[in-house]
């Protein structure tokens, strides 16, 4: 079991106060969105282990340890993935951690986006391979051949975007606006059905005139400010990204308020965006995002409308399921990750945390003893597949590991 030394993001988005307030540090005035704890190579976790070498002289071998040095968590898993990993995580999804543990701390909207699911994650990447893309390129859509589910669960009060609502919904929301640019798009959810309603607008939204879109934004924004309430987060969304289309394609999505404790699933295909707050979140360790909106990134419309699943749903709010053990699980359907939590007593009975599978645990709340190490909120260990730990003290933990169920 080792102590992770991670990095924190800086994105433009991210909240100046809420991590550092959780880890008990100053602001620095900057913004720190996500705090990456894992694998991914572009910001790996560090993790300070003695590295065992061998020198052989003739029939003689001679074994060195060497003091501690800090070494990023790709290096030590590509040294010995099986030992690391399993052999069965290894077997199922190849020498790599497949799942990426993060502190997000929304201070304004993200992008609007989604994911691709498996099969068109490896098709795109193929694709984009092919034609030479370079992988770095801007206008680049596939930066990997994985897809990219996600699971947040909130620390803090915490709003977002999930899903399409029902198109009927969507209309009554803009034609209160009272624009008259927007009538077309009130009248197209109103006389479709649902999946064409949606694609249609949408598609309409994102195919406009820049110049003209960006006219209809702000009288929409002025109007959202007037109205305020239930138009309030739109309000709050133009005025971070003023002019943009997304404005609008979010008013085609269901509002999400989570309380603590509560979180949201996002599978391929659903659009969604965090607008604030601070949460533990999970995804499988990928890179590919299709945008729609809140951006000044690049948006591959046709590739976009292809991935786009135009169904309305109900945000399915995620509460943890309770067992015998302690656990409280996140079910989802994925198999890179599962995602839990354990609400530890002082003076109870240890929490029995050994698996088969590699595991990151992290502390949010109180003192947690994890083996021989104490952490407080927002710090983190890594633990092997198949080493023995438990866990003790009064406080919060999240455990990530791997869905038992690929093992």
């Amino acid at each position: 079991m080792d102590r992770l030394s991670n990095t924190v993001r800086p994105y433009a988005w991210g909240s100046t106060t809420a991590i550092p307030a959780l880890l008990g540090t100053a602001p620095t005035g900057e913004p720190q969105a996500e705090m990456w704890m894992g694998a991914h190579p572009g910001a790996p976790s560090r993790i300070a282990r003695p590295k065992s070498t061998t020198d052989t002289n003739g029939t003689t071998a001679t074994a060195h340890t060497t003091a501690p040095t800090e070494r990023p968590l790709t290096d030590v898993i590509a040294a010995d993935p099986e030992g690391e990993l399993g052999a069965a995580t290894v077997a199922r999804f190849g020498p790599r951690l497949p799942f990426l543990l993060k502190l997000l701390a929304a201070g304004s909207p993200l992008s609007l986006q989604v994911h691709p699911d498996l099969d068109q994650a490896r098709k795109g990447y193929a694709d984009e391979e092919a034609r030479g893309i370079p992988i770095d390129a801007p206008h680049r859509t596939y930066k990997d051949a994985n897809h990219k589910p996600e699971l947040i669960c909130a620390l803090t009060p915490f709003d977002g975007l999930c899903g399409f609502r029902r198109p009927t919904e969507a209309a009554d929301v803009m034609e209160a606006l009272g624009v008259d640019s927007l009538k077309p798009y009130v009248d197209l959810l109103r006389a479709h059905p649902e999946e064409a309603a949606l694609r249609e607008v949408l598609t309409a939204i994102l195919g406009a005139d820049p110049a003209e879109m960006a006219d209809t934004v702000a009288e929409a924004a002025a109007a959202c400010e007037r109205l305020g309430d239930a138009h309030a987060p739109y309000a709050r969304i133009a005025h971070n990204y003023p002019g943009d289309p997304g404005v609008l394609a979010a008013m085609l999505l269901n509002y999400v308020q989570l309380q603590p404790g509560e979180a949201l699933f996002l599978g391929a295909g659903v659009p969604h965006a965090y607008l604030d707050g601070l949460g533990v979140e999970i995804m499988a360790n990928s890179d590919n995002v299709l945008r729609c909106g809140l951006t000044p990134k690049h948006i591959d419309v046709p590739e976009l409308l292809r991935v786009v699943r135009f169904e309305a749903t109900e945000p399915g709010v995620l509460r943890p399921e309770a067992s015998p053990s302690g656990e409280e699980r996140y079910e989802t359907p994925v198999d890179e990750f599962a995602l839990s939590r354990y609400t530890l007593a002082s003076g109870a009975a240890p929490a029995e945390l050994t698996a088969p599978t590699p595991q990151i645990l992290l502390c949010t709340a109180g003192t947690v003893r994890v083996g021989e190490l104490d952490l407080t909120p927002g710090q983190s260990v890594y633990v092997p597949a198949a080493e023995a730990v438990e866990a003790t003290g009064s406080g919060t933990l999240f455990r990530a590991t791997v869905a038992a169920r690929t093992v």
